[in-house]
């Protein structure tokens, strides 16, 4: 990937970061591999000084301080990362939840973290804050000054359904029931005064992606390589096709829902990185965008962390 912290407008194939309106940044764009390029899934929809965390990936509120230092995204800052959203409870997109309950409050967040997540999100958050109820304590009864709300956590836990679950005056958000193996699952649609985009979390192919996409601005969305696929065993292709999208897949979503601008991130190929298996370069970014070139005509380009649209 590119350097760590690049600007957008070192890498040809991504539009140059806005200064003004709607940004989507990404905090962290990858996968369960421990790859030190990427950070676990996490994007930032900032809008009017007002930042919106989905997922909460490993390293998140350390890549949100590293996009106010690079990128002057102010609103990334530690203490204004107040509102929150789940796709699903998958570790790699929750491995960066206790970071980002208990990091912003010990450096000042008055308030309570809002977290919107399926069923089980507030068993998580309890979980968390019972694992860290000694480090709680000692932080509000010791020495140490601390805000006596900011370590709480309000969860919202979002019916089977979806629909919209969040709205304020610089955003509209909706939860997009997906198909995510067993897991219950939901994509977002954001909504603001100047942009409208679907993050597609992890998916397989469902009708509901492209409605909800619908000409949007930016269609994030997550896919694995075909060529890779035909390198990994017989169960882990079972699983591929179970639990996320293809890119010839992606392609025929993004026909259908026209976004003005498709952004792959959380490029996952299951089974690759496991013990005995070698996939060789297949798999890679240059693959990936290779396959989605064959298939689709539209712009495309992979996310990196820190990029900004």
């Amino acid at each position: 990937g590119a350097p760590i912290g690049a600007p957008a407008a070192a890498r040809p194939d991504v539009t140059p970061a806005p200064t003004t309106g709607t940004q989507v940044v990404f905090l962290g764009t990858g996968t369960p591999l421990p790859d030190p390029d990427r950070s676990g899934p996490a994007t930032a929809v900032v809008v009017d000084g007002q930042a919106y965390l989905f997922d909460s990936g490993a390293g998140i509120v350390r890549r949100a301080t590293l996009a106010v230092r690079t990128k002057g995204i102010a609103a990334l800052a530690a203490v204004n990362l107040k509102t929150a959203f789940l796709t699903h409870l998958h570790s790699d997109h929750t491995m960066g939840l206790p970071d980002l309950m208990l990091t912003p409050w010990t450096m000042g967040r008055q308030e309570p973290l809002a977290l919107y997540g399926p069923v089980g999100t507030k068993g998580m958050s309890d979980g968390i804050q019972k694992a860290w109820a000694l480090d709680i304590d000692r932080r509000l009864h010791d020495l140490q000054p601390s805000p006596p709300e900011g370590w709480k956590v309000n969860v919202h836990e979002i019916g089977a359904k979806g629909g919209e679950v969040y709205k304020d005056a610089h955003v509209t958000v909706t939860a997009v029931p997906v198909i995510h193996g067993a897991w219950e699952a939901f994509a977002y649609r954001i909504v603001t005064k100047d942009k409208t985009i679907l993050i597609s979390g992890d998916a397989k192919p469902s009708p509901g992606l492209a409605e909800a996409c619908n000409g949007c601005d930016v269609m994030v969305f997550e896919v694995y390589t075909m060529g890779s696929t035909a390198k990994v065993t017989p169960a882990w292709q079972a699983y591929r096709r179970a639990y996320h999208t293809s890119t010839q897949e992606l392609a025929e979503i993004a026909k259908a829902g026209r976004p003005k601008q498709l952004v792959l991130y959380h490029r996952a190929n299951p089974g690759c990185d496991q013990v005995g298996t070698n996939c060789g370069t297949s798999g890679s970014e240059a693959e990936a965008l290779e396959e989605m070139r064959r298939f689709y005509d539209g712009k495309v380009v992979e996310a990196h962390d820190l990029d900004v649209f």
